[in-house]
């Protein structure tokens, strides 16, 4: 089971682009609503997650993805759920994603001390230990995936779906989403 987690003030793009991506490599995928049956992104476009952060139990657990926007990442790194199984990921081996202002989290938990990642134009000083890559639209570097903003949701998307369902099977849906 992968995560995307929802806060008010997600970057809508950020978030659904990834879920698409990943649904379509036949990801397990489940979005969660931080404090809400219903949330609204930074663009009020409002969405049903598939379930409440209450629901959340990391029983079978394979990866994290945190999208930006503001005050959304905020609002996440508040979360004691999203920290808490952040920090299972971590212990674990297991993906860690986020995107945009999102990578200040993984940041300041001190997830990104010697890795390569990128983030969102001036939250840089906020990835705190990174190697800062911001000549790319997306990072990885091990178990950690990072995305630059809303305009590189779909190639998040793609490292993301790269790491947890194979190069293959994110080849092929590169192909048909008709990206380069």
């Amino acid at each position: 089971m992968v995560y995307v987690f929802l806060a008010d003030g997600f970057e809508e793009t950020e978030a659904l682009a990834p879920v698409d991506i990943l649904r379509r490599c036949g990801v397990d995928v489940k979005t969660v609503g931080v404090g809400g049956d219903s949330i609204t992104g930074s663009h009020q476009i409002t969405v049903v997650p598939d379930i409440a952060d209450s629901q959340v139990t990391t029983d079978g657990l394979e990866a994290v993805v945190l999208p930006g926007g503001m005050p959304g990442t905020l609002n996440l790194e508040k979360s004691p759920i999203v920290k808490a199984c952040v920090e299972y990921c971590v212990d674990n081996d297991l993906p860690v994603c986020a995107i945009c202002a999102a990578p200040s989290i993984l940041g300041h938990m001190g997830i990104l001390k010697g890795k390569k990642a990128t983030c969102f134009p001036g939250f840089e000083q906020e990835l705190t230990g990174a190697v800062v890559c911001q000549d790319k639209l997306a990072v990885t570097d091990g178990k950690i995936v990072t995305g630059k903003g809303a305009g590189a949701a779909i190639e998040f998307g793609l490292a993301v779906a790269a790491l947890l369902a194979g190069e293959e099977k994110s080849r092929k849906v590169r192909e048909a989403l008709q990206c380069r």
